[in-house]
């Protein structure tokens, strides 16, 4: 298990939300370390965690019950107070006045009683006790979202916090891994993995980017084979039109249309799978920046997520010829998926950013930055590899003329050009602000 580091954020707003009680939301994608982060929060606090598990209700209950009897006064007086209802289980909380108690992997106990959400609602309302808090939380993001963001679920706008986890830093990985964030072998490594902890256990330090993919999709039972399978399952996503869009989106093709002519049905017949997708942040829906998605017509879909991304795009096209690859062309397959998750990761460390494309131009990163007043854009062009002195000048020129053609470009002006490469990597400073800002979303 990798050492736990950072986090310090979402410590901080936990112990904030502590001091005043109520109801806490955590949500995240399963392996973002969501649990490690709150049972090492909860040890310190004193707090009870249970975690539920999937099954009836009573079959819940009872290890609910089991896993906080110890701490919880009024759950340890003996097997005739263990609860028959979710009502009696939470009377059985308000009884002990236990003043931190964490339940997660909550959408369990929703999806064996769809009328457990309306007697969360009225213990919130009605029954707990004053600076008691009580956190939930959950894996599925559908099924987060549809109980506490859905305006017409019971608990919706009953949460004082509903509290993200996001996947974690590019430094946060070089840290836990010990690898030096300056050096580009390490961001490769990190575009196998993202942010999320669980697979950085994977990671040996002295092992090449080629060698990791090995070990972790190429290898005799990869760890990675069936993981977009079973992230499908924990969202309730099934069929196999979902893992046909993924497929899609992997091997290119990014516009609806696109993706619906690979799978050879009408766009009309997706929409359903494309929305159960984002929701479940398994894929990410873009719009050209500026433009509103209650207006515009023109989406791209992109699989946001490294590791599921590199699954699409090289694993599953190459893996039965992949052995039998030079070195060089390991390299190189992999060298076509860091290039586009350099790019993401710069736009996602630009909270406001977005791609913005128009007939035939295309640009990486589009932001307004103000200073002293005045608001200028400002157009990034990410290259994956160190540009040279002259490239980057006829890069500036060619981006620079290419905007004032574009629309926003009549709106806002003149852009200011800044070409990226990857040797941001070796500027410390300014990698840790756009890694904080990043954490910050």
């Amino acid at each position: 298990m990798v050492d736990f580091v950072n986090r310090k954020l979402e410590l901080s707003e936990l112990t904030a939300l502590a001091e005043r009680g109520g109801l806490v939301v955590v949500y995240g994608r399963r392996r973002v370390g969501k649990s490690r982060l709150l049972t090492r929060w909860l040890a310190e606090r004193g707090g009870l965690y249970a975690q539920a598990i999937e099954g009836s209700p009573a079959m819940q209950m009872e290890q609910l019950g089991r896993d906080l009897r110890e701490g919880a006064g009024a759950l340890r007086q003996g097997p005739e107070l263990t609860p028959r209802t979710w009502v009696e289980f939470f009377e059985l909380l308000r009884l002990d006045g236990h003043p931190i108690v964490c339940i997660d992997e909550f959408p369990y106990l929703v999806l064996a009683d769809s009328t457990l959400p309306s007697v969360v609602q009225r213990f919130v309302d009605h029954r707990m006790p004053k600076g008691m808090t009580l956190i939930l939380a959950g894996s599925s993001m559908r099924m987060m979202h549809d109980t506490f963001l859905n305006r017409g679920a019971p608990l919706f706008g009953r949460a004082a916090k509903l509290l993200p986890i996001r996947p974690m830093s590019y430094l946060a990985f070089a840290e836990s891994v010990g690898n030096a964030a300056a050096l580009r072998g390490t961001f490769e490594k990190f575009s196998l993995v993202g942010g999320v902890p669980r697979y950085w256990e994977f990671v040996r330090p002295r092992a090449s980017a080629v060698e990791l993919s090995e070990s972790l999709f190429f290898g005799f039972a990869p760890y990675f084979g069936e993981e977009p399978a079973r992230l499908l399952k924990d969202e309730g996503i099934q069929g196999q039109n979902p893992l046909s869009v993924l497929e899609a989106v992997g091997r290119g093709a990014t516009k609806p249309s696109e993706i619906a002519a690979r799978l050879g049905t009408a766009q009309s017949n997706l929409t359903r799978i494309f929305d159960a997708l984002v929701d479940a942040a398994l894929l990410a829906r873009e719009i050209p920046f500026g433009e509103s998605s209650r207006t515009t017509k023109r989406v791209l879909y992109c699989i946001a997520d490294p590791a599921l991304r590199f699954h699409f795009h090289v694993y599953s096209p190459h893996r039965t010829r992949w052995q039998h690859y030079a070195a060089e062309e390991k390299a190189r397959l992999v060298a076509t998926h860091v290039g586009p998750v350099f790019e993401a990761w710069y736009r996602a460390a630009h909270p406001g950013s977005g791609r913005y494309w128009e007939g035939e131009r295309e640009f990486d990163v589009v932001r307004l930055e103000t200073s002293r007043g005045k608001t200028r854009p400002v157009v990034s062009e990410l290259k994956w590899g160190e540009v040279t002195k002259a490239e980057r000048v006829r890069l500036e020129e060619r981006i620079a003329l290419a905007w004032t053609a574009t629309t926003p470009g009549k709106k806002y002006g003149p852009c200011e050009v800044e070409i990226v490469d990857s040797s941001l990597l070796k500027d410390a400073p300014r990698m840790k602000r756009l890694c904080a800002a990043q954490e910050r979303g």
